[in-house]
C-alpha cells in the first residue's frame, strides 16, 4: 500500500491545481508521478483554433476564384465533421473511462475483495474490450487526420498551379492590351498628322481657288479689251494658266479626298481597337489578381502542419491509451494468485482507477474544445465570399488578423484548463 500512499497527495496536489504539466521527451505521459495529466491536450485549443481562423482566411481570399473556393469550402467542412468525430471519439474515451472509474473497477475490487478470481477475469476482459474499443477509435481518427492533411496539402498544390495559370492569363492580356494601347496611340499620332495635312492642304486648295478665280477674272477683261488681237498670246497665255491652275487645284482636291478617306480609315481603325481593347479590360477584371493566392497557399500549408499537430494529439492519445491499458491489467496475472497477492492486485487496480479518471476529464476538456469548434468556428462558410464588398472583406479580414494575432497556447490552455 506504500506505493499507493505515495502517490496520492501528488495526484491530489495536482488536482487542486488544475494544470498540465508539458513534457514533450516524455512518451510515458500517464505513467510517472509527475506526469498525471496527459499532455496531448496542451496545445489542442490554439491549433483547433488557428485552423478555423486560417480557413476562414483562406475563403475570404478566394472570393473571385469559384474552383478555389469550392476546394477550400470542402476542406473545411471536411475538418469542421473531423472535428465533430474528434468531439465523439473523446467522449467515447470519456465516458469509457467514467465506466472504468465509476462501474467495472469498484465490481473488480469486490470480486478480488470477495476472492472470486473467475469474476476477476470476466470484468477484466470487459475492461479489455472496452480499451480496445477506443484504441480503435483512436486508430481511425489517426488515419482521418491522416488524410485530411494529404487533402489539403494537394489543394495547397491546386492553388499553386492556378495562382501560375492566372499569372500567365494575366501577362498575356496585359501583353495584349499593352499592343492594343500602344496601337492606339500610333494611331492617335497618324490622326494627328493627317488633320495638320488636311488643316495644309485646305489653305492650298483656298489659295489655289483664289488664283485662279483671278485668273479667269483678269481673262475676261482681255477678252474685251479693243487691242484684243494684238494681245492674243497673252489670252493664249491666261488660259494655259487657268488650265495648269484648275489641275494644280483638282491635284489638290484629290489629295484632299485622299486624306479624308485616310483619315476615315484612322477613325474606323480606333474604334476597333478600343472596342477590342474595352472587351480586354472586361476579360481582365473576369479574371481574378493572383495577389491573395500566396495568403491561400500559407494558409492551407499553416493548416496542414496543424492538422499534422492534431494527428500527433491522436497518436499521443493513443500512447496514452496504451500506457493505461498496461496499468490497468498489470495485475491481472496475480489473478490464480489471488488470495496471496490480494494487496498487490488491489493496489495495481487503484493506480489505474486514478489514471483513467485523470485520463477522463482530460477527454472530456479535450471534447468541449473540438464541440466548440465544430459547431460555431466555421459559420463563415454560410457566407459567399464573393458578395463581399471590399470593405465588409477588409474588415473581416483585419478581425481575422486580429485573432490570430491574440492565439497564445499558454494562455488559451489554462483557459480550457479552467473552464
Amino acid at each position: 500500500m506504500s506505493k499507493s500512499k505515495a502517490k496520492k497527495p501528488r495526484l491530489e496536489e495536482i488536482e487542486k491545481q488544475e494544470t498540465f504539466v508539458s513534457s514533450p521527451t516524455n512518451t510515458d505521459v500517464v505513467g510517472s508521478d509527475s506526469q498525471l495529466s496527459p499532455e496531448f491536450i496542451q496545445e489542442l485549443l490554439p491549433s483547433a483554433e488557428r485552423t478555423a481562423l486560417l480557413y476562414h482566411l483562406s475563403f475570404l481570399c478566394l472570393g473571385g476564384f469559384p474552383k478555389l473556393e469550392r476546394m477550400i469550402r470542402d476542406q473545411a467542412i471536411e475538418t469542421q465533421m473531423l472535428f465533430g468525430s474528434s468531439e465523439a471519439v473523446l467522449l467515447k474515451c470519456a465516458g469509457t473511462s467514467s465506466n472504468l472509474v465509476t462501474s467495472l473497477f469498484p465490481v473488480l475490487i469486490k470480486a478480488v475483495e470477495k476472492n472470486k478470481p473467475k469474476l476477476a477475469v470476466i470484468y477484466l476482459e470487459k475492461a479489455r474490450t472496452w480499451i480496445k474499443d477506443i484504441v480503435r477509435a483512436v486508430d481511425d481518427m489517426v488515419k482521418r487526420y491522416d488524410k485530411q492533411t494529404q487533402n489539403v496539402k494537394t489543394c495547397t498544390s491546386d492553388v499553386y498551379q492556378e495562382q501560375k495559370e492566372t499569372e500567365e492569363k494575366i501577362t498575356k492580356h496585359s501583353d495584349e492590351m499593352k499592343g492594343l494601347e500602344d496601337a492606339l496611340v500610333k494611331l492617335k499620332e497618324e490622326l494627328m498628322k493627317n488633320d495638320s495635312d488636311m488643316e495644309e492642304i485646305e489653305k492650298r486648295i483656298e489659295k489655289s481657288t483664289q488664283e485662279l478665280h483671278h485668273l479667269i477674272i483678269n481673262n475676261r477683261s482681255y477678252g474685251y479689251s479693243i487691242l484684243w488681237g494684238l494681245f492674243s498670246f497673252r489670252r493664249r497665255y491666261n488660259n494655259d494658266a487657268i488650265l495648269a491652275k484648275q489641275a494644280e487645284l483638282n491635284s489638290l482636291v484629290s489629295e484632299k479626298n485622299s486624306l479624308r478617306n485616310q483619315g476615315w480609315n484612322i477613325k474606323i481603325k480606333q474604334t476597333d481597337l478600343q472596342l477590342k481593347l474595352a472587351n480586354c479590360k472586361i476579360q481582365q477584371g473576369v479574371i481574378p489578381s493572383p495577389v491573395h493566392l500566396k495568403e491561400v497557399q500559407t494558409c492551407l500549408d499553416q493548416i496542414r502542419h496543424i492538422l499534422v499537430d492534431l494527428k500527433k494529439f491522436w497518436e499521443k492519445v493513443g500512447v496514452t491509451l496504451e500506457t493505461l491499458k498496461d496499468k490497468t491489467f498489470v495485475g491481472d496475472k496475480l489473478i490464480e494468485y489471488l488470495e496471496d497477492m490480494k494487496e498487490e492486485f488491489l493496489n495495481s487496480i487503484e493506480d489505474a482507477k486514478q489514471y483513467w479518471k485523470r485520463f477522463g476529464v482530460c477527454c472530456q476538456r479535450a471534447q468541449g474544445i473540438f464541440s466548440i469548434q465544430s459547431r460555431t468556428a466555421y459559420k463563415f462558410l454560410e457566407v459567399n465570399p464573393s458578395a463581399l464588398s471590399e470593405a465588409e472583406r477588409n474588415k473581416q479580414y483585419e478581425s481575422i488578423m486580429e485573432k490570430l494575432r491574440k492565439i497564445n497556447p499558454e494562455d488559451l490552455t489554462r483557459a480550457a484548463i479552467t473552464a
